[in-house]
C-alpha cells in the first residue's frame, strides 16, 4: 500500500503542474462510464474475443510479462517505443525515430511530444526510462532480451538504451516492452488491477484468468477505438469456445484447430481466414547427452520422421513444411535445403554411427494441444527401432528442466516475437546460452557480427549463413511453419488478423454483439 500511495503523490505532482491536464482529469472524475458518452464519440457497440490463452496478469515488466495474454492486454493499454504492424513491420509508437551509434551499441529514440496517460497526466523521458529500469529490476523473461542494457534521459523528449556489446536488434526487442507512469512499485500489484496506460483503452474490470473488459481511452493520441466496449473472455473448452462464436456471444476468435475450420467457412455470418506467424515447431536435440552428440545420429533421426504426411493429416490448414529455423516473416529468414524423408537411409545411417537402439530419448513438451503432433513423431521413430519416451510436463517443469537439459529432445512452438532472428538465433543458438547443448565458435561469431550492424541485408546474409550451420548440423528437427487461424463477425469492419496472435482491437471500425 505504500508503493501505491507514493505513486499517487507523485502523479498528483505532476498533474498539478499542468492545468489543462488537471482539468481533463476534474472532466473525467464527474463524469459518468454509461454508454451515452461513448455512443455520442462514435463507438458503435461491443465487441467480445476469446483468446487462446487466459490473462492472468496486466503488469508487463513481471514473471507473466512474456505470456501471451499479458501481451494480449498489454498492447490495448500501455504504449511501447516501436510496434510492429500485423505483418510484422516496425513503426513508431511512442518514438518518432530510432538510430544507432556507429557501433551500434547505443540507440537513440526521439519521443512523441504532447502524449498523456489516461488520467492526463503528461508522459516523457522519466516514465520510459523508469519502466526499463522497473522492467530489468524486475527480471521477468523480457528483462532478458536486455542483458547488462542501461537507458538514460538526455532531454524530455529523448533517451538513449545502451548496450554492453553491438545489438541491431534492439528496436525489434522493444517491441515487448511497455511504458508505465514512474512511481509504480515492484510490487504493486494493486496498481495493476486498474491501471493507468497511454495505450487505445482503459481498463473498465478485470479478473484475472477469466476476462478483461476494456473501455476507450479518453486521452488517446491516435485514432480513438470506435467500439464502446471490448471484452477478453477465457473460454477454456474449445466446444463451448466454437458455440460462443457461432451463437454470436463471441465477435472474434483465434488459434482455431484446423479440424474446426472447415464448418467455420461454411457460416454465412463469419469470416475466417489464416496468416503466416514467427512460430515455427522446434524440436531441438541435446548435443550433450552422449548418444545425440553426432551430427549425423541428429540429421538421421530427422530423416527417419515423415514431417510432410504428419503436417498434411493434423495441420492441412495452419501448417506448412519449414525451411529455415525461423520462420518466412522473421527478418534473418533465408530458406535451407528440404530434409528429404528415408526411414531406410535413417536406420543404415544410425546403425553405421553405433547408435545404441535399446536406450529411449526423453521426448519433452507441455501442452495437451500438441499430444497427436507428439505421438505421430513418436510412432514414427518407432518404425525404424528409436525409442522414444514422449513426457508432458506442466508449463512451469518443463521451463525449469528446458533450461537445465533435462531432456534429450525437446518440442516448443517457438515464436519470434521481435520479428528480427536476434531475439531467436541470437539468443538461444550460442555456446554461452547453452540452451541445447551445441557449441559451435563459428557459429558464435556469425551471430555477432549479424549483431553488430544495422544493415538489414548485412544481418540477412549472416542469419542465412548461420542457419545453414544450424540447418546442416541438425541441432534441432524443424518441421513446421505455424500460421494461425482466425473467425469473426462478418459485422466487424477493420479487424486485421495478427500474426503474432495479438489482434489490435482498436483497429475495429464497427461493434459486433
Amino acid at each position: 500500500m505504500t508503493q501505491t500511495r507514493e505513486y499517487g503523490r507523485s502523479r498528483l505532482v505532476r498533474l498539478a503542474a499542468t492545468a489543462t491536464a488537471g482539468a481533463a482529469l476534474l472532466a473525467a472524475c464527474s463524469t459518468t462510464s454509461g454508454g451515452d458518452d461513448a455512443d455520442a464519440s462514435g463507438a458503435s457497440g461491443d465487441v467480445t474475443a476469446a483468446g487462446t490463452y487466459p490473462i492472468e496478469s496486466l503488469d508487463p515488466h513481471g514473471a507473466q510479462g512474456a505470456s501471451t495474454g499479458t501481451q494480449l492486454a498489454g498492447q490495448q493499454i500501455f504504449s511501447r517505443l516501436v510496434k510492429p504492424d500485423p505483418d510484422g513491420t516496425l513503426k513508431g509508437d511512442l518514438a518518432t525515430a530510432w538510430k544507432p551509434d556507429k557501433a551500434v551499441t547505443a540507440w537513440t529514440f526521439t519521443l512523441r511530444d504532447g502524449v498523456t496517460f489516461s488520467d492526463g497526466s503528461p508522459l516523457d523521458a522519466d516514465d520510459v526510462v523508469a519502466s526499463f529500469q522497473r522492467m530489468i529490476s524486475l527480471n521477468g523473461p523480457n528483462a532478458g532480451n536486455f542483458p547488462g542494457s542501461t537507458m538514460k534521459k538526455t532531454s524530455a523528449t529523448e533517451v538513449v538504451l545502451s548496450s554492453p556489446a553491438p545489438d541491431a536488434s534492439v528496436p525489434g526487442k522493444l517491441g515487448t516492452f511497455y511504458v508505465i507512469p514512474s512511481g509504480v512499485g515492484k510490487d504493486d500489484s494493486a496498481y495493476f488491477n486498474h491501471p493507468v496506460g497511454s495505450g487505445p483503452f482503459t481498463v473498465d474490470a478485470f479478473t484475472p484468468g477469466e476476462s478483461l473488459v476494456l473501455v476507450p481511452n479518453k486521452q488517446y493520441a491516435g485514432n480513438k477505438p470506435a467500439p464502446r466496449r471490448v471484452t477478453v473472455r477465457n473460454i477454456p473448452e474449445l466446444s463451448a469456445r466454437m458455440t460462443a462464436l457461432r451463437t454470436g456471444e463471441v465477435d472474434i476468435l483465434w488459434g482455431i484447430p484446423d479440424d474446426q475450420l472447415a464448418s467455420l467457412k461454411g457460416e454465412k455470418n463469419l469470416t475466417v481466414r489464416t496468416v503466416p506467424s514467427s512460430a515455427e515447431f522446434t524440436m531441438w536435440f541435446n548435443s550433450s547427452t552422449p548418444a545425440l552428440k553426432d551430427a549425423e545420429v541428429r540429421k538421421a533421426i530427422w530423416q527417419a520422421v515423415d514431417f510432410k504426411t504428419i503436417i498434411d493429416k493434423l495441420y492441412p490448414e495452419t501448417g506448412r513444411a519449414a525451411d529455415a529455423p525461423v520462420t518466412g516473416v522473421v527478418l534473418g529468414h533465408v530458406p535451407q535445403p528440404p530434409v528429404a524423408y528415408d526411414a531406410a537411409a535413417a536406420r543404415s545411417a544410425l546403425t553405421d554411427a553405433g547408435f545404441d537402439f535399446s536406450k529411449k530419448l526423453r521426448l519433452q513438451f507441455a501442452n495437451a494441444e500438441f499430444r497427436p503432433f507428439i505421438q505421430a513423431v513418436v510412432s514414427d521413430l518407432q518404425k525404424i527401432g528409436v525409442k522414444a519416451d514422449p513426457l508432458e510436463k506442466e508449463q512451469a517443469t518443463f521451463t525449469e528442466d528446458l533450461i537445465a537439459l533435462k531432456w534429450d529432445i525437446n518440442f516448443q512452438q517457438l515464436a519470434t516475437p521481435s520479428y528480427d532472428a536476434a531475439s531467436n538465433l541470437g539468443r538461444l543458438y550460442t555456446c554461452e546460452a547453452n540452451r541445447n547443448g551445441y557449441c559451435n565458435k563459428q557459429l558464435d561469431a556469425l551471430l555477432a557480427s549479424a549483431g553488430a550492424t544495422a544493415d538489414k541485408q548485412k544481418r540477412t546474409d549472416l542469419y542465412g549463413r548461420a542457419s545453414a550451420i544450424i540447418w546442416r548440423d541438425a541441432v534441432g528437427m524443424y518441421p513446421m511453419s505455424v500460421s494461425i487461424a482466425y473467425a469473426w463477425n462478418s459485422g466487424l469492419k477493420g479487424f486485421t488478423p495478427d500474426a503474432s496472435g495479438l489482434p489490435d482491437f482498436a483497429t475495429v471500425g464497427t461493434g459486433g454483439s
